[in-house]
C-alpha cells in the first residue's frame, strides 16, 4: 500500500477515521511546463475537508497534480469517498492516484516519461462483480488507449485495455465523456481516435466491447450520449 512519505500533511489527528466531505487542488504552480490543459498552471497541493478537520497535502517539487479537479468516489464501497486524482512526476509522466484522509494509498504506474498524461473517464462497478473499476485514457493525444483498473483491498489492479479511443485534445480545459447507464449496464463514453464518432464501451467478462453510437461534433455530442440520447 502506497503511503504519502513524500508529502507534507497538516492536521494528522485520527485521520484514518475521518470521512472526506470535499476536495480541491491548491498551490497553483508553473514548475511543470507541459500545459496540456490549456495553460502553464498545475497544482502543488490537495486540500481535503473531512469530518475531523481540514487536511492539506503538499507535493514535493518534482510532482504536480495535472488535472481539472479531484473526484470523490466511494471506491471500497464502505459509504465514505476516496479521492481520485491525476498526479505527475516530472521525469516519468502522469499516474492515476487515490487519496484518503491519511494521504496517498494507491496508484497506477507512471506512464514512463515526461510530458505524458492520462485523462480520467470515471469510476463505478463496470461489470457487476461487486468491486469498483476506474477508467481513463492513457495518452489521449498519442496512445489513445482506454485502460481499466479495479480497486481491491486498497490497491489498484489492471483489468483490460483497448486502443483507438480518446477523450481530450491538447489545450482543452475540460475532459470529455464519462460513464452512463441507460438500463443495460454501465458504458464508458469517449470519442474514436480520429474524433469522428462517439463511442460507448462496456466491460463484460473481463473484455472491453466498443461501438459507435453517433457522430462526434462537439461537447454536446458527449452530453447527448451521457443523457442516453444518440448524438446527431
Amino acid at each position: 500500500m502506497i503511503r504519502s512519505i513524500a508529502l507534507v500533511a497538516v492536521l494528522a489527528t485520527s485521520a484514518c477515521a475521518d470521512g472526506i466531505l470535499s476536495a480541491e487542488y491548491t498551490d497553483p504552480t508553473d514548475r511543470y511546463a507541459h500545459g496540456v490543459l490549456g495553460d502553464a498552471i498545475e497544482w502543488g497541493g490537495l486540500r481535503l475537508e473531512t469530518t475531523g478537520g481540514v487536511r492539506q497535502f503538499t507535493l514535493p517539487a518534482e510532482r504536480v497534480f495535472e488535472d481539472v479537479a479531484p473526484r470523490l468516489v466511494d471506491l471500497d464501497l464502505d459509504g465514505e469517498p476516496e479521492v481520485v486524482v491525476v498526479e505527475t512526476l516530472a521525469p516519468e509522466g502522469a499516474q492515476l492516484a487515490i487519496y484518503d484522509a491519511t494521504g496517498k494509498i494507491a496508484a497506477t504506474p507512471h506512464i514512463g516519461r515526461t510530458n505524458r498524461w492520462l485523462a480520467p473517464i470515471g469510476a463505478t462497478d463496470l461489470d457487476g462483480d461487486g468491486a469498483v473499476e476506474i477508467a481513463y485514457i492513457d495518452r489521449p493525444h498519442l496512445a489513445k488507449t482506454l485502460r481499466v483498473w479495479r480497486f481491491v483491498n486498497g490497491a489498484l489492479e489492471p483489468v483490460a485495455d483497448l486502443s483507438g479511443l480518446t477523450n481530450h485534445r491538447i489545450g482543452e480545459r475540460d475532459i470529455g465523456g464519462g460513464i452512463r447507464d441507460c438500463g443495460e449496464g454501465p458504458e464508458m463514453i469517449t470519442a474514436s481516435a480520429d474524433w469522428s464518432a462517439v463511442m460507448a464501451t462496456s466491460l463484460r467478462g473481463g473484455q472491453l466491447q466498443t461501438r459507435a453510437i453517433g457522430p462526434h461534433r462537439d461537447r454536446q455530442s458527449f452530453d447527448d450520449a451521457l443523457a442516453c440520447r444518440d448524438p446527431q
